[in-house]
């Protein structure tokens, strides 16, 4: 065995699967090039891959078929490694939470800046951006939650921060179809408390389709949490945003939630 392949041994052995290549160089005489080489060496026999530059996650036999580990494994690792707060929400952050029907090829992580998502192996990771100011406001330890994995934790988001998330970003959460399954799955575990907190640092539209399928599956304590930001509200929106704008002519043909000042420009239909 080489010392490169023992360094990779002594990490997995101490439950550590990734290491940058500052860590790596420290630990071994090897000159730039030389480093260079062994871990070419190493990706093309398929014992690491790196997501992101001078980043390296370490590869077990069984991770091989699908190109990586979980992601869960090595997301912390990777934000910390780029210095950036984060908290993984959405489509998995939704599955966490017991909304089986949310289970996705895309693992959804939101961050305070603009970054490039990217594919490994078998698995995508999409990175969604939140204004710094807000994202600093809501990603907070009292509306996280952790992800467990053998290496150890993620953070991720709450059931009301990824409620709240899912309506900001319906676009990737499967649509106004997917956010109403997230809200009839997990809507009544919500802390209306926290609902209000945190809906403060959303836009309002978001915030009153949520207050909407809150009320349409029957979870009225956390439907009243934002009632207040409906009642404030001057305009009225789209329940569907990703449907096509609609014209004026045709607008009196939606049917108009005047409690929460939605026009109603689709059915809700969700998986049973």
């Amino acid at each position: 065995m080489t010392s490169i392949e023992n360094f990779l041994d002594e990490h997995l052995a101490s439950g550590r699967e990734t290491f940058t290549r500052r860590e790596i160089a420290a630990e071994l005489t090897l000159t730039t090039s030389g480093l260079e080489s062994a871990l070419t060496r190493l990706g093309a026999r398929h014992r690491i891959v790196s997501p992101y530059k001078n980043f390296y996650v370490i590869l077990r036999p069984e991770d091989v078929v699908v190109g990586a580990s979980d992601v869960d494994r090595w997301i912390d690792a990777l934000m910390k490694h780029l210095g950036l707060d984060y908290r993984v929400s959405l489509l998995r952050a939704a599955a966490l939470h017991g909304s089986s029907h949310q289970a996705a090829m895309v693992f959804q992580v939101i961050v305070p800046k603009q970054l490039r998502g990217f594919e490994i192996g078998r698995q995508r990771i999409q990175f969604l951006t939140q204004a710094a100011s807000q994202f600093k406001a809501v990603n907070q330890d009292e509306f996280l939650t952790r992800i467990k994995s053998p290496s150890g934790f993620a953070k991720a988001a709450g059931v009301e921060l990824t409620l709240l998330d899912a309506a900001r970003y319906s676009d990737s959460a499967g649509g106004i179809n997917g956010v109403a399954q997230m809200v009839m799955t997990f809507g009544d575990r919500a802390v209306p408390r926290r609902l209000s907190q945190l809906a403060v640092h959303y836009e309002t539209p978001c915030v009153r389709r949520l207050g909407f399928l809150l009320e349409y599956f029957q979870h009225d304590k956390q439907a009243r949490a934002l009632e207040a930001f409906a009642a404030a509200a001057k305009t009225t929106v789209l329940l569907d945003p990703a449907a096509k704008p609609v014209i004026a002519s045709l607008a009196e043909d939606f049917e108009k939630n005047a409690k929460w000042k939605l026009l109603l420009n689709g059915e809700v239909e969700i998986d049973l």
